[in-house]
């Protein structure tokens, strides 16, 4: 049975589909310098729109591809979160970053698209960049795992990025992605939004939170 509390929520589980797989393979690759890479990133932007993700939520929450742990400092005091991820190698990194969260955490190696938790386990759960690496075959999979481990009216919020419309940003984006795709798998054309309703969830909201480059989405399961 999963459960918090310092108690195992799950034995690892490795991912079956060969879409997963490479991802798995791509960021142990990374996972030695994948906060020397962000770190341009984190500090120019990322850690002021991280809170936004955890902006009311409360009580048991799914980190949904943790990484190496930086939304750990914006966990809301006094909740209890379990942080998924594909890559043993980013956990290790996560690991060292539990001390900086006000939340009890727990660690484990997962699949988006595969989560062993019980129905309606969780009270939210986000996701930060994940669905922009997600092949198109396991967008639906994973936001319909997502909606299965919420609870009914629970929140869902995925924060990522999008292929801009503005000319020059669109153009240094297509000059970026080449790098972007080979380092973190990540694409800009990935369209999410648009897998919502087929996986059962419930737009709530949707808007841009940098420029028109990052936009933090809201979902809940439909039942």
């Amino acid at each position: 049975m999963a459960r918090l509390n310092d108690e195992p929520v799950s034995a690892p589980v490795r991912p079956t589909s060969e879409g997963a797989r490479n991802l798995r393979r791509r960021y142990q690759r990374i996972a030695p310098v994948y906060d020397l890479l962000d770190l341009p990133f984190e500090y120019g932007r990322y850690r002021e729109i991280r809170p936004l993700l955890f902006q009311g939520l409360s009580g048991r929450l799914l980190d949904a591809g943790v990484g190496t742990g930086r939304n750990m400092p914006f966990y809301p005091s006094g909740s209890e979160v379990v942080g998924i991820d594909l890559s043993p190698a980013m956990l290790e990194r996560a690991e060292a970053r539990r001390a900086l969260s006000p939340a009890s955490v727990q660690l484990t190696e997962m699949d988006i698209s595969r989560l062993t938790f019980p129905d309606a386990f969780f009270d939210a759960a986000i996701a930060t960049f994940v669905f922009c690496t997600l092949p198109d075959e396991l967008q639906v999979p994973a936001l319909r795992e997502l909606g299965r481990v919420v609870r009914p009216q629970g929140t869902i919020r995925l924060l990522d990025y999008t292929r801009p419309r503005g000319r020059i940003r669109r153009l240094i984006t297509q000059l970026w992605e080449p790098w972007v795709g080979w380092a973190y798998g990540a694409h800009f054309n990935r369209q999410t939004e648009q897998f919502i309703s087929e996986a059962g969830l419930v737009l709530t909201s949707a808007h841009f939170v940098v420029d028109d480059l990052i936009r933090l989405v809201e979902a809940k399961p439909a039942r």
